[in-house]
This record gives structure tokens, sequence and C-alpha cells, in this order.
């Protein structure tokens, strides 16, 4: 059987890094977890810091193409489909980079356009045009998407306006994919709040030491990928219990 092949955009810190940690060391098999691990393709905006990332992966044995730019960028998402071209296959696209937005949290009747604009771009635009280019090659595999979501999206947070919106809107872009693409599993998924940075931008000064890790949802994540578990929404809090047993 080929390696499998899965692409991770944010990968340097936080969920991101978490999740390639995880995946670096769990293939999938017919029959689910193969122990052989991912093939990783991984990017961030922050070059020294995504090889910093694919330093320790490889260290640890896993194998990774790590790609350092922007999702905005067209360019850069053209970059990314080459290397999965070159890897041959692709088995799951995990859209987890994205943007805060203004920070601090400012409430929409003073949220700048521009910010707000620039969220829509990285949150809902940037990953839909990563997962076009992407499709047929996670058609021909039966691949899987999953997009990395928020409670913001249903709940009414003060000042989470800007943010909240645009991960409404990749739920709902996100739910009518499900609809269209049915050989390919599509997952939009919250993992709650976590102990990264940008739950950091959220909250400045404050102390966020009590919010898990992100390393702490790995096993959620990991079980809805090895069990290919139907199309949906899903909360990583939800995915837990089953993950331990």
């Amino acid at each position: 059987m080929n390696t499998q092949v899965a692409l991770i955009t944010g990968a340097s810190r936080g969920l991101g890094r978490a999740l390639a940690t995880g995946l670096a060391r769990e293939g999938l098999s017919g029959e689910g977890l193969s122990g052989e691990g991912f093939t990783l393709i991984i990017d961030a905006r922050n070059a020294a810091a995504l090889d910093e990332t694919a330093a320790q992966l490889r260290e640890s044995g896993g194998t990774v193409i790590a790609i350092s730019g922007d999702v905005t960028d067209p360019a850069h998402r053209e970059a990314l489909l080459q290397a999965v071209q070159t890897a041959g296959r692709l088995d799951v696209l995990i859209n987890n980079a994205g943007t805060l937005g203004a920070s601090p949290l400012p409430a929409l009747a003073d949220y700048p356009p521009a910010d707000l604009r620039a969220a829509f771009e990285a949150n809902v635009i940037a990953p839909i045009a990563l997962i076009q280019l992407m499709l047929p090659l996670l058609r021909a595999s039966g691949g899987a998407v999953l997009n990395v979501t928020s409670d913001a999206a249903r709940e009414a947070y003060a000042g989470w306006g800007g943010y909240g919106a645009a991960k409404a809107a990749l739920e709902q872009a996100s739910n009518v994919l499900a609809a269209e693409e049915l050989a390919v599993r599509v997952w939009w998924a919250d993992p709650g709040d976590l102990r990264t940075d940008m739950h950091q931008q959220a909250f400045p000064g404050q102390d966020i030491s009590d919010r898990p890790r992100p390393s702490s949802v790995v096993p959620a994540f990991v079980r809805l990928i090895s069990q290919r578990l139907p199309s949906g929404r899903y909360r990583a809090a939800d995915l837990m219990p089953a993950a331990r047993s």
C-alpha cells in the first residue's frame, strides 16, 4: 500500500503543529491505523518556525515536506499543489491556517472593514480555493477535507463578530461541499478553547494557562480521520471519550 499523504496548513505552531506530530506517527490502513505514519506536507507563514517544526518531525522519524508561505497567496497554493502532485496522492487536507482578525477584539460597530475583509480572505476564501485545487486528488484517493472551525461560528460572543462570521461562512461552505462531494469525506471540527497564540491574541494580557494544550485534542482528530466518520460537524470534546477508550 502507498504511504498516505496529509497536507496541513498553519502547522508551525499550536493545533496545526500538534496535528502534524500526531499524524506523523499515525498512518491508515484499510482497517484503521497502520502505525506507519503519514507523509506530511506542511505550511506556515513563518519560515523559521516551520523549518523548526519540520526538523523535529524528521528527528522522530516523520517524512515531511515544508513549504513556507501564506495560503491567501495563489502562488503559494500552487506550490502546495505541486508538492502534492509530486507525492502522487492526497488523503487528507487539513485547513487549519487562519487569522483571528482585529485584536484586541472590537465590536462589530467598530470593526475596520479592511480587517474584516482580511479575516474572510484567510478563514474562508483561502481554504475554499485550496480545496478546489486539491479535489481531483482527493476524489481519486477517496480522501477527506478537515476544516478547523470554532464555537464562535455558532455562539454570539461579544467582540467575536468578525472571526465568528468568517468561521460560520466556512462551516456552511463545508456543509455544501459535503452535499456535493459524496466520494470525499468533509468534516468541520471545533477543537474547543486551547492554549494557543491565537487564543492569547483574543485575550491580551490575560492568563490562559487554564486552557488545555493543543496536543490534548489530537486523539479526537485522529479518531475522526482513522475511523472515517461521516461528513459533518464535530466537536473534539464529543470525540474524546471514545478516543480514550
